[in-house]
């Protein structure tokens, strides 16, 4: 699944508007732009694991966004 439609599916199926919201993910974010497209959405927190070697271009996206970022440390998912 592309990390960036998994952001617009997420925004799209929600039945009520995302500005304002929180996004969380039991998995870190590789890159920034699954970051860049949760603004676009008016998502103002993001709650991952965190982990990733880009952690500091994810923390960087966040910042240029204004958005918070809260690393758990946790990741918590099943396949």
């Amino acid at each position: 699944m592309s990390r960036v439609d998994s952001v617009k599916i997420g925004a799209m199926r929600a039945q009520l508007r995302v500005e304002g919201s929180v996004l969380a993910s039991d998995a870190f974010f590789p890159f920034r732009d699954g970051v860049d497209e949760a603004a676009k959405y008016g998502i103002t927190a993001i709650i991952q694991p965190g982990g990733s070697v880009r952690d500091s271009e994810v923390i960087e996206a966040a910042n240029e966004h204004n958005l918070a970022m809260v690393f758990t440390g946790v990741r918590h998912f099943r396949h």
